[in-house]
């Protein structure tokens, strides 16, 4: 246990560190327990940032970049699989691999952080539900659809338009998650993909890491009709801090080249998309995914992991209570987890 315990917890739901050591560090998990050792130039995850955040859970991303494909994807995907199992190996003390959301409790009363999942990208299936399956075999909690392209069952938010949402494949992938437990991310995807899987899906859903269209209309944010559904649903959108997404006149400025005076997004802007998100969703059904490491800049506010409680701070000054801060910050995806749980115990046995 550590002292100084943040008052809110947070169990995020996207969390690039794994390809961040792949890109910079050669996969090593050597130094993650100091900030200094573990190349704080180029991480903005470590063990005493995520113990300054609050984090007591994290959904570890094991994604691909969509230039490997086929068997290589495979691989790779394998290959972050093994880094997080790695990393919990060489810290024990610090995180313990989660399952189930009765696993995070577990691991968060020992004062480690639960150290979960998720796939982000369909395409690391090499359309193969036997991976899916193998996947799910060894913890993988959730699926994203698609990442930057459209897979062969499924179209992505930018990129050619395929299918007009999912085919009949991908039905048959949404069909084949909910009978393992796996849960359906649909970040990533496109408003007519996230309405077929709404449409589809038999459990509730995440959005692991998307912010609010209405506020920014960037094609990888949720519209509003998506998110009052996502509440009859029962699932949860995750809030993301990736500047881009959250500001429309930084994400200008980025499609522009990068010339001139950079926009300032802060922890307030953030903010307002979690607020957006409630009005039209409810507080049930919102979450944090802040996207670190897979983005170099982040919010003024929310550099790395270590700042979620500035988060926090501006809602509480928003007039939130500490019951709604708790279920933005862990409850409300707890809960999408739990109602996938019974279909993966029957699964994996």
């Amino acid at each position: 246990m550590i002292e100084n315990i943040p008052k809110f917890a947070v169990v995020d739901g996207h969390n690039d560190l794994a390809w961040a050591c792949r890109e910079h560090r050669d996969y090593s998990v050597a130094g993650l327990d100091s900030e200094h050792d573990s190349g704080r130039s180029t991480l903005q995850t470590d063990v005493p940032k995520l113990r300054r955040g609050g984090v007591q859970g994290q959904f570890w991303s094991v994604w691909v970049h969509t230039d490997l494909d086929g068997t290589d994807s495979v691989q790779a995907t394998l290959e972050q699989i093994d880094f997080i199992y790695r990393m919990i190996a060489a810290y024990p003390d610090d995180f313990e691999l989660a399952v189930t959301a009765d696993d995070v409790e577990r691991v968060q009363h020992s004062g480690r952080i639960a150290s979960l999942l998720g796939v982000e990208g369909g395409n690391q299936i090499n359309n193969s539900l036997a991976v899916l399956r193998q996947y799910a075999r060894l913890g993988v909690r959730y699926l994203t659809l698609t990442w930057n392209s459209s897979t062969e069952w499924a179209d992505a938010a930018v990129g050619d338009v395929t299918h007009n949402g999912i085919n009949e494949r991908g039905r048959a992938v949404i069909a084949e998650m909910n009978r393992i437990g796996m849960m359906i991310d649909l970040s990533h995807v496109s408003a007519a993909t996230m309405q077929d899987a709404l449409d589809t899906t038999v459990l509730p859903l995440i959005f692991s890491h998307s912010s609010c269209f209405a506020l920014n209309p960037h094609p990888r944010n949720v519209p509003d009709a998506i998110l009052t559904q996502l509440a009859v649903n029962g699932g949860v959108q995750m809030i993301t801090f990736v500047p881009a997404f959250i500001s429309a006149d930084y994400r200008r400025w980025e499609d522009g080249g990068s010339v001139g005076d950079k926009p300032l997004v802060t922890v307030a802007h953030v903010a307002d998309h979690v607020e957006h998100a409630r009005s039209v969703a409810g507080v049930d059904h919102i979450g944090l995914g802040g996207d670190f490491d897979g983005c170099p800049d982040m919010p003024v506010g929310l550099a790395d992991v270590s700042e979620y409680p500035n988060l926090f701070c501006e809602l509480s000054r928003r007039g939130w209570s500490d019951a709604d801060l708790a279920k933005l910050g862990y409850q409300n995806v707890l809960r999408v987890l739990r109602a996938n749980d019974p279909a993966y115990r029957a699964f994996v046995g």
